[in-house]
């Protein structure tokens, strides 16, 4: 055996601690409205930009493009998105939150508001800490702290 300690590995650590939240989050919405994690995942970037694109969403959530694309067209069939093809490059899909897909935001919104509440609250005293660790982390090493 060698010395490493995968349970002590930060990649490790993350990678688990990413899917335990998300999974615990994804329960509220999932049996609430219906709509699976990519679905989310679309709808509240959406609620960020008037229209965005699939491959926008894709680098962004860290969602494959089949995952997006597959999402955005059960948003679209339940009437929460629409999708509109680029003039120039047909290729390329925008996505935009239709009046119900905003109501349906709005809804889900307090219900992450009190998830991350209840985060925070776990982390106690070490929330402010965390949350600037996780910051530093997901900063782009390329990029100066002002862009």
């Amino acid at each position: 055996m060698n010395d490493f300690d995968l349970g002590e590995f930060l990649p490790y650590q993350l990678a688990v601690l990413s899917e335990r939240v998300s999974r615990d989050f994804a329960q509220h919405y999932r049996s609430r409205f219906g709509i699976s994690r990519a679905e989310w995942r679309v709808i509240a970037h959406l609620s960020q930009a008037n229209e965005v694109s699939v491959r926008d969403i894709h680098l962004r959530a860290e969602l494959e493009k089949s995952k997006v694309s597959r999402a955005a067209a059960r948003l679209e069939a339940a009437g929460y998105v629409t999708k509109t093809a680029n003039a120039q490059d047909r290729r390329l899909v925008s996505l935009a939150l239709t009046d119900k897909g905003r109501a349906l935001m709005a809804e889900m919104t307090p219900i992450a508001d009190a998830f991350q509440q209840r985060a925070m609250a776990q982390l106690g005293d070490d929330a402010a800490a965390f949350l600037a660790g996780m910051r530093a982390l997901l900063h782009d090493p390329g990029e100066t702290p002002d862009d």
